[in-house]
C-alpha cells in the first residue's frame, strides 16, 4: 500500500470502550500463593481467616507486677497496701508455674504471660519491694496493664478481605496471625513492543531522525504500578513479516499485547496491519474521536487484549490510561481507580477541533480568589493552565497536575471558564512556591536550589506578558519577566502596579543566532544581517511565541516586516537554538550562552534584564522570602554568572 488511507469509522469514546470491553475477558486470571515476604502490592484472592488469638495468652502491657487487683484497693503513697512477692520472676517468652492468691504478687515484664489468679498488673513505678514485701502506692482494677487474649484478633475473625491490595500494614497482620503464604491473584503478563524505524533504545547514540524509545519504559512502570507484570519485548522495525512473528510469539505468553506507534493509516504504519490480520474478534475500533489519541486500534483475539497505541508519548500514555489501563487493574483483581476532579477556572482561552473530545492537560495553581458566593459557596480557588505541548510532548503528562474534557461539540472555551479537573493523581499536591512567566536557565538553577532546600516548586512557561498577567491576577508567588517598555527602553519596571513588588534578577545578552559560516550573517551587525534577511525569500527565521519577553525585541527589529518562518514558534531559547542548528531555520534570537553551547555563531543585540514580580500579598511567604534570600546569596550570583548572567 503506497498511499495513505483515511481512518473510515471514527468512533466515540465511550463506544470504542463499550466495545473493546466486550471483546476481552476481565475477569481475575485466577489465583496463586505467595510467600508472605513477595505478598506486598498483591491483591488478596480470598478472605483471610485467623486461626488464632491474637494475644495468644493473656499479656502484660508494661514492666511491673501481676496483683489480685482487689489487694490494691485503697492504696496510696501515703498509705500503700502490702502484699507477698513470689519468688518466680515472670519474663516472655515462659509461661508462669506459680499461681497468685489473694495478697501476693509476682514481678513481670512487659509481654509476659500473666499468671493464673492475677488480674491485673501494677506498674514498677507504683510499687516498691521491701525484702519479701511488695508495697503498692496506687490501686489498680481488673484488666489494668493487661492485654487479654484474642483482644487485637480473634480465632476465627476474617481479618482481611478479598480484593484488599496488601500495605506493609496489612502484610504486618497477616505475620501476627502466623501466615506464611497469602492466596493473591495472579498478575497480568503485559508484553509491550515498540515498534518504528525511527526508534533507538536508550543508551544508543543519537542520530538526525531518531528518536529514544520513551514509550517502551513508561509502559512498562505503569504496568507495574497497576499491579501487572511488564515483559519488555524491545524495538521492532517496520518489517510486516517480522512484526507478525514478534505478535506470534507475544500471544504465547502475555495476557494483554502492547504495541507502540505505527497505528496510523499511513504508508510506513504496519502494526495496526498485523494487528487487522487477528480473529475472534480482531479489531473492534481503530479511530477514537479524542484528542490526543485519536489514531488508537483496540483489538482482541481469544478475550486477550491487543491494543496498537499512538507513538507520540502523550497520546500514548493518555489512551494507556483510559483504555488499558482499566482492563489490567481488573485482570490483577483491583478495585476500579477513584479519581477526584477539583473545580478550577480556565487561565487562558483554549480553542479546540470540532468533532473530537479533548482532553486537555492543565496545571493548576492556587489563585487570591477564595471569595464565597450566594449560590455556589466558596468560590473557585484554583486556576489551571494548559500544558498545550502536543501529543509528542515527552514530559506534559509527567507535569501535568490533571485533565479538563472539552466536549466534541465546543470550539472555544474562554479564559475564566469554571471547569472540573479531573487529578491524575488521587490528592492535589500543590507547589510551596508558583512560577509563572519566562523561561531562563538561571531561574532552572535557581528552582532546583530551592527543591534540595525542600522548598517544591511548580514552573510554567507562558511567557513575560502571561507571567506578568498571571502575578496580577494572584495565580502565582513569582513572574520571570524581561519586557521592554518601547516608549522609555526600560526593563519591567513600567509595568509595575501598587499591587506589585520588583525583585531585581539579572541581565541576560539576547542576539541573533546562525550556523558559523553563513555569510549573510558571519561578521555583520545584527541590524544589517536582520534587515537583509527580510528581502531574502530563502532565508528562513524561527521566530518566539507572542507574549514573549524576546518576541517584542524580535519585532521591533523587523519594523514589521514578517521574513519566511515568522510563523514558526517555539516557546524557549533552546528550542531556537535546535532549529538553527538542525538547519529548518536559519537564524533567531536567543541568549549568547545557549548559542555558544549550542556551537552556533552569534551576533549580540542587546542586554535585557531578566526579573521577579512578585505579589505583595504574598511576600511574606515563607517559600517567596526562600527565593529573595537566595538571590541574594553571594554564592548563588556567582553560579548565575558562571550560566552566562550578567550581574
Amino acid at each position: 500500500m503506497t498511499e495513505q488511507q483515511q481512518f473510515l469509522q471514527v468512533l466515540d469514546r465511550d463506544e470504542a470502550e463499550r466495545r473493546f470491553r466486550a471483546a476481552v475477558d476481565c475477569a481475575p486470571l485466577g489465583s496463586e500463593f505467595v510467600p508472605l515476604d513477595a505478598a506486598l502490592g498483591r491483591v488478596l484472592a480470598a478472605d483471610v481467616v485467623s486461626p488464632v488469638d491474637v494475644p495468644s495468652f493473656d499479656r502484660s502491657n508494661v514492666d511491673g507486677f501481676a496483683v489480685v487487683a482487689e489487694d490494691t484497693f485503697g492504696a496510696s503513697e501515703e498509705v500503700p497496701r502490702a502484699v507477698l512477692l513470689g519468688a518466680e520472676e515472670i519474663h516472655t517468652g515462659v509461661a508462669p508455674i506459680t499461681v497468685v492468691q489473694p495478697g501476693t504478687a509476682l514481678s513481670i515484664a512487659t509481654g509476659g504471660m500473666v499468671p493464673r489468679g492475677s488480674d491485673a498488673v501494677v506498674m514498677v513505678e507504683h510499687a516498691e519491694v521491701r525484702g519479701g514485701e511488695l508495697r503498692i502506692g496506687r490501686a489498680v482494677t481488673a484488666g489494668s496493664g493487661v492485654s487479654f487474649a484474642g483482644t487485637d484478633i480473634t480465632a476465627g475473625e476474617t481479618v482481611l478481605r478479598r480484593g484488599q491490595l496488601l500495605t506493609s500494614r496489612d502484610t504486618g497482620v497477616l505475620a501476627a496471625i502466623g501466615v506464611a503464604n497469602v492466596e493473591v491473584w495472579r498478575r497480568p503478563v503485559v508484553a509491550i513492543l515498540s515498534t518504528g524505524d525511527e526508534i533507538i533504545a536508550p543508551g544508543e547514540e543519537m542520530q538526525p531522525g531518531r528518536v529514544y524509545d520513551s514509550n517502551g519504559q513508561v509502559l512498562a512502570d505503569a504496568v507495574r504500578e497497576l499491579g501487572g507484570e511488564a515483559r519488555r519485548l524491545g524495538i521492532a522495525r517496520d518489517d510486516m513479516e517480522s512484526l507478525r512473528e514478534r505478535l506470534r510469539q507475544a500471544l504465547e505468553f502475555a495476557d494483554i499485547v502492547l504495541l507502540s506507534g505505527g497505528t496510523s493509516k499511513g504508508s510506513g504504519d504496519v502494526s495496526y496491519r498485523v494487528v487487522a490480520e487477528l480473529d475472534d474478534p480482531g479489531i473492534v475500533a481503530h479511530g477514537v474521536a479524542l484528542k490526543p489519541g485519536k489514531p488508537i486500534c483496540l483489538a482482541a483475539t481469544g478475550r486477550r487484549a491487543v491494543v496498537v497505541l499512538p507513538g507520540f508519548p502523550t497520546s500514548a500514555i493518555f489512551t494507556f490510561h483510559e483504555f488499558v489501563a482499566p482492563v489490567i487493574r481488573m485482570l490483577a483483581g483491583r478495585r476500579p481507580e477513584e479519581r477526584t476532579v477539583v473545580s478550577a477556572r480556565l487561565a487562558v482561552k483554549v480553542n479546540s477541533e470540532i468533532g473530537r473530545t479533548e482532553y486537555l492537560l492543565v496545571g493548576l495553581v492556587e489563585t487570591a480568589d477564595k471569595a464565597e458566593t450566594p449560590d455556589k459557596g466558596a468560590g473557585i480557588s484554583l486556576a489551571a493552565y494548559p500544558m498545550g505541548q502536543g501529543s509528542g510532548s515527552v514530559t506534559t503528562f509527567s507535569r501535568a497536575d490533571g485533565f479538563a474534557t472539552i466536549g466534541r461539540h465546543q470550539e472555544i472555551v474562554e479564559a475564566g471558564t469554571a471547569i472540573g479537573v479531573q487529578l491524575l493523581g488521587r490528592e492535589l499536591q500543590l507547589a510551596d512556591l508558583v512560577v509563572i512567566g519566562s523561561h531562563c536557565i538561571g531561574l532552572d538553577y535557581l528552582l532546583g536550589e530551592l527543591e534540595r532546600q525542600g522548598v517544591r516548586s511548580k514552573f510554567l512557561a507562558v511567557g513575560s506578558s502571561g507571567g506578568l498577567y498571571a502575578v496580577m491576577r494572584g495565580e502565582c508567588d513569582v513572574a520571570g519577566v524581561h519586557l521592554l517598555d518601547p516608549n522609555t527602553g526600560e526593563y519591567n519596571r513600567s509595568f509595575l502596579t501598587p499591587a506589585l513588588e520588583l525583585t531585581p534578577g539579572y541581565g541576560r545578552l539576547q542576539g541573533v543566532v546562525f550556523r558559523r559560516g553563513d555569510r549573510r550573517f558571519e561578521g555583520r551587525q545584527a541590524d544589517d544581517a536582520i534587515a537583509g534577511t527580510t528581502q531574502d525569500t530563502a532565508c528562513a527565521m524561527v521566530n518566539r511565541n507572542s507574549g514573549s519577553g524576546t518576541r517584542v525585541l524580535i519585532d521591533r527589529l523587523l519594523r514589521g516586516a514578517r521574513p519566511r518562518g515568522y510563523a514558526m514558534q517555539p516557546r524557549n531559547h533552546n528550542a531556537v537554538a535546535a532549529a538553527v542548528k538542525q538547519g529548518r531555520a536559519d537564524w533567531g534570537m536567543t541568549l549568547d550562552t545557549i548559542a555558544c553551547q549550542a556551537g552556533l555563531g552569534f551576533l549580540p543585540v542587546q542586554v535585557e534584564q531578566y526579573d521577579f514580580i512578585v505579589p505583595t500579598s504574598r511576600a511574606d511567604r515563607p517559600a517567596v522570602a526562600a527565593f529573595r534570600t537566595l538571590l541574594r546569596q553571594t554564592s548563588t550570583r556567582e553560579a548565575l554568572a558562571r550560566l552566562g548572567m550578567r550581574l
